[in-house]
């Protein structure tokens, strides 16, 4: 007898309430179920993709058990995680993606025990992203951003000028995770010293990388740039999620899924 190939589930998070909002209005067949104070959405994606869709709220702790129930309870083999980021890296601007390649948790220190950003018994420091979801996602952002059914037609040309977003770009680097909110160059200046390879800062990313890393999941994290993480960082943030950040997961999530599907 030849046996049938479950599909496999993924699992979609967000910090951000606004961007899980814009995907359960994609989301057929769909169920609710609340555990641990975060409402879970079972159903298809786009009609082609069986996932759950949970706002984890934000920071690490935060993340990273909305992480575990997704892989636990509901058995999600996959996970990718969207959202917003300060920029780090020299000429990233708002409005430019990140998709990460590795993850770092800027704020473990366990030193002299251990080396300075590495997770104790676990002898890393840098969790590596999926290859081949990475490729796919890097793909459709560069699609979104350029192409003319993207970014150009689901913003207008105001919303775009009222963030400064102009010829907007992808790279592909290195995203650090911390509970912080970096607003000072300061503290933007000692983070790029300490981490001169970064891209971007958050305050989920690492700690879903470390729980997927634990139960050998893979995962992805897709950053837009909201700020620039030091003294200027003063964007009006919450608008910049509902006009924009919100319409960038919408819109790379939908090429890089309807793609593979």
């Amino acid at each position: 007898m030849t046996s049938i190939q479950q599909e496999q589930r993924l699992g979609i998070m967000s910090a951000m309430a606004e961007e899980v909002d814009s995907l359960l209005s994609e989301l057929s067949n769909h169920t609710s179920e609340v555990h641990g104070k975060r409402t879970y959405y079972k159903g298809r994606l786009f009609n082609k993709v069986d996932v759950v869709i949970v706002f984890s709220r934000w920071g690490k702790v935060a993340a990273a058990a909305t992480t575990a129930i997704l892989i636990e309870r509901y058995n999600c083999q996959e996970i990718i995680f969207t959202g917003v980021a300060g920029g780090v890296q020299h000429g990233l601007n708002v409005g430019d993606v990140v998709v990460a390649n590795r993850l770092v948790q800027h704020d473990m220190n366990a030193t002299p025990i251990f080396k300075r950003f590495e997770i104790p018994l676990l002898d890393v420091t840098e969790f590596s992203t999926s290859d081949c979801r990475r490729e796919q996602l890097t793909k459709a952002a560069n699609k979104f951003v350029t192409d003319g059914a993207g970014l150009s037609i689901m913003t207008t040309y105001e919303q775009r000028q009222n963030f400064h977003i102009a010829n907007p770009k992808v790279v592909v680097g290195l995203a650090a995770s911390g509970d912080k909110f970096f607003a000072s160059k300061e503290d933007l200046d000692q983070l790029r010293n300490d981490l001169p390879e970064c891209c971007c800062v958050e305050m989920e990313g690492a700690a879903v990388a470390q729980v997927c890393h634990e139960h050998d999941i893979p995962f992805s994290i897709v950053r837009v740039i909201s700020d620039s993480a030091d003294d200027s960082a003063h964007v009006d943030f919450q608008e910049f999620v509902k006009e924009i950040a919100t319409v960038y997961s919408h819109g790379i999530l939908e090429l890089a899924l309807t793609a593979s599907a």
